[in-house]
């Protein structure tokens, strides 16, 4: 017992208890193998007591830094095990003479990489273009070129590829060209100040340059917007315009020779469409502006606004008119002129926009052909806004004139102007049915609305028929308007087809003499950390090919965001 005690003494009370047990349970003669220890910085010896034979462990670990940290323990010897083994026996019995000492049992720990802490911020690996280096760290071309240029993977489908440079390489330039991070912020804040200064001046001068050309004269050629006028929407918008101008024109001098409600209500009514469709004109030319930094979708809601403006513009200008007009001609009935002229007018108002209204609902037709729906869901989808406006405008303006006719009609058979100042309340009601119309579907477009369901479930079908996709979620595809789609997903991308399309590309004698050459876990670290990366581009470049598929099959699909799941 004093030597068990003597060689247990400080290990942890566990051990304590587990030695005086086994000494106790254990014959006179028996030998308790107690535990040996010897513990350095990384390294650990022990022999277990289980079943009596010791047992060496052994750990070691590595780190990623280029060095591998290993110490050995001082293990004693097979000699010197066996002499402890054999002083512990009793020569006086004889069935201990056939005992030999056992073997250690060999137990390995897998070799395991120190976790690296990368903190919250890191941004030493990150890439930047040269163009935004010179921006941001206020560089020259020749400040770039003595360093790194790696070649990446271009996001966009024009280029195949560009030149970035790391971010550390370019910090560290910059620090040596200006100095120190505050000169590099004085440098950059005085930048900032000069661009605001050139922009104000740069806007001076177009004020000055336009001016100019007002007072004098241009001969420059016509500007291409011009030309959206003269085909499709345009064209239906600007003959609309033509027409209602001189509708509003002719009916404005048949109410001040007759005084009838209902000829001033279609006066109103037909300048009202002129003004909404001015508006609309204004809206066409805007929607087709190219995009910019500040707007990086363009400019195609710019219809759907006008178009909304207007239906607002008819509630407000035309039924509110109409229903004041109506309802003073009901409290202050006053005696009808002659209605000749006022029927000739409303005569001419028919055919000019029966055949605005023949305009629009032929454009309506085509583009309703084009895309293989029907005429009533093209209106109801509110494809083409500004021509939609024109068909509404027009089927109120040819039933208002109708409407207008038969009322004044009736007055003048019965003598009584109540009968023309409700048909100024029913056109009234007429333009307000219009404009709610206008109303919700502009507005349904302007929150952004889903494309048909059949649509959704080709484009989801393309996707998945591709090999490297697994399955698609979340899918949402908004409808932009004027034929332009929104298309987002989250993909899960098949791992073993993406890294089988990398090896196809790669030199497999090559890659086999590089894994042979893997010997210590910083090879093999090295080794995972240069495939892994071209791997996660080949990824990338998988996910460009499905948006480019999508576009290719489905032109009106102009942006797509695949998002790796």
């Amino acid at each position: 017992m004093a030597g068990v005690s003597a060689q247990s003494r400080g290990w942890s009370s566990l051990c304590r208890l587990y030695l005086r047990l086994h000494t106790v349970r254990g014959s006179p003669g028996t030998v308790c193998h107690g535990w040996q220890n010897t513990l350095k910085s990384r390294g650990v010896l022990c022999l277990m007591p289980s079943s009596r034979l010791p047992v060496q462990a052994q750990i070691r670990l590595y780190t990623s830094d280029d060095q591998k940290e290993t110490n050995r323990p001082t293990e004693p010897s097979a000699t010197s095990s066996t002499d402890k083994f054999t002083a512990g026996q009793d020569p006086s019995k004889p069935e201990q003479k056939g005992m030999l000492p056992p073997d250690p049992i060999q137990v390995k720990v897998k070799a395991v990489l120190k976790k690296r802490d990368y903190g919250t911020k890191y941004m030493k690996n990150n890439f930047i273009t040269g163009v935004r280096a010179m921006n941001e760290f206020c560089l020259k071309p020749s400040d770039l070129e003595p360093l790194r240029k790696i070649r990446r993977r271009s996001p966009h489908d024009d280029t195949e590829s560009f030149t970035v440079f790391l971010r550390s390489d370019v910090e560290t330039k910059a620090v040596e060209v200006w100095g120190s991070p505050e000169a590099i912020f004085r440098e950059r804040k005085l930048r900032k100040e000069e661009e605001i200064a050139y922009k104000e001046n740069t806007f001076r001068n177009k004020k000055l340059l336009k001016e100019y050309k007002e007072f004098l004269g241009t001969t420059k050629p016509r500007l291409s917007t011009s030309s959206i006028f003269l085909k499709g929407p345009g064209k239906v918008v600007m003959v609309a315009i033509c027409i209602n101008g001189l509708n509003f024109f002719f009916k404005l001098l048949a109410w001040v020779y007759t005084g009838s409600a209902s000829m001033f209500s279609e006066a109103i009514h037909s300048l009202a469409d002129t003004c909404n469709q001015a508006l609309l004109a204004l809206g066409i030319a805007q929607s087709v502006r190219t995009p910019d930094p500040g707007h990086p979708y363009g400019f195609t809601n710019m219809r759907y606004i006008a178009s909304l403006i207007s239906g607002v513009g008819i509630f407000m200008m035309g039924s509110g008119l109409s229903w004041y007009h109506g309802i003073m001609g009901l409290m202050h009935p006053q005696p009808i002129e002659s209605f000749l002229w006022a029927y000739c007018i409303l005569a001419g108002s028919l055919v000019s926009e029966g055949a605005t209204l023949l305009v629009a609902v032929n454009e309506i037709r085509k583009s309703a052909r084009a895309k293989g729906l029907s005429f009533y869901e093209y209106v109801i989808q509110s494809r083409d806004p500004s021509t939609n406006v024109v068909l509404m405008e027009d089927a109120a303006a040819v039933l208002g004139v109708m409407m207008a006719a038969s009322c004044m009609g009736l007055t003048s058979l019965t003598g009584n102007p109540l009968y023309d100042s409700l048909g100024s309340l029913g056109v009234g009601t007429l333009l307000g049915a219009v404009s709610a119309f206008l109303i919700y579907t502009n507005t349904e477009a302007l929150i952004g609305r889903s494309i048909q369901p059949e649509q959704v479930q080709r484009l989801i079908e393309l996707l998945e028929s591709d090999p490297a996709v697994r399955a698609i979620h979340d899918v949402k595809a908004t409808d932009m308007g004027m034929n332009k789609v929104r298309f987002k997903a989250e993909v899960d991308f098949d791992g073993r087809v993406v890294t089988r399309l990398y090896l196809e590309k790669q030199d497999i004698d090559q890659m086999l003499q590089e894994i042979h050459q893997v010997k210590t876990p910083e090879d093999l670290e090295a080794f995972m950390l240069k495939h892994g990366e071209n791997i996660i581009d080949m990824l990338g470049a998988e996910v460009d090919r499905l948006e480019k598929d999508l576009k290719q099959c489905n032109p009106e699909v102009r942006h797509v965001d695949l998002e790796i799941l």
